[in-house]
């Protein structure tokens, strides 16, 4: 049976004393969360050290939203998965929509990072989206903004899962967790997650807010009642 994996993505938000009241009041909801249901929340990386001591030990992973693809070097303003573990960061996002739309990151930079992350032991939460075309027509504001229906988004992830298949082979494919990165909310999270393909979710905005994501968390641990 596949991981299901919910992520929260904070983006540039939560200052040190917001990560602080964000967790503790976090940690107090966990109970109701099912055991089988991964969560991993996704901080700046100013509130990353913070968070890797208010959550060892407990169930929650911890991941970084972006990292370099170099060990280390004169590389102003960039991370490395050294830094990342060194906090306790055991995932990473890499390739989101906002880093290839406002930093022009391309698939093969993300490729060259996703291969650092996995062999140093971190667990790439790679983003693939939009299209070349999309990107080059400047529609991708409109891509990411738009979210897809339940029906769409599993045609995506089964089209992922198929092209894995074709590149490695079955058995990797099936077992590969592919999680929904579009606008998850709690009044939605049932219909994607409902899918057979959908094995979790990237949470954006609802992420910010302990009651909304705590919520989506326990429709995850549904997954195997709700309805395709």
């Amino acid at each position: 049976m596949r991981s299901t994996i919910i992520a929260g993505n904070w983006k540039m938000y939560k200052t040190l004393e917001e990560t602080r009241s964000f967790l503790e009041a976090f940690s107090q909801r966990l109970r109701s969360v099912p055991r089988h249901v991964g969560v991993v929340v996704c901080p700046p990386y100013t509130s990353l050290a913070l968070a890797g001591e208010m959550l060892r030990g407990s169930s929650v992973g911890l991941g970084a939203q972006d990292m370099s693809e170099h060990d280390e070097g004169a590389y102003t303003g960039e991370v490395s998965w050294k830094m990342l573990a060194s906090v306790g960061c055991g995932y990473v996002i890499l390739g989101h929509s906002e880093r290839r739309q406002y930093h022009g990151e391309s698939d093969e930079q993300v490729n060259r990072k996703s291969t650092t992350a996995l062999d140093h032991g971190l667990r790439p939460i790679l983003c693939v989206g939009e299209t070349l075309e999309e990107r080059e027509a400047g529609t991708t504001a409109d891509v990411v903004a738009g979210n897809a229906t339940p029906e769409q988004a599993q045609e995506v992830h089964a089209l992922i899962r198929s092209l894995v298949a074709e590149l490695y082979d079955e058995r990797i494919a099936g077992q590969l967790t592919i999680q929904y990165g579009g606008s998850v909310k709690p009044d939605n999270a049932a219909g994607l997650l409902g899918q057979e393909d959908i094995d979790g979710a990237l949470v954006g905005g609802a992420c910010l807010k302990v009651d909304s994501f705590v919520q989506i968390l326990e429709t995850a641990g549904k997954k195997g009642e709700l309805p395709q």
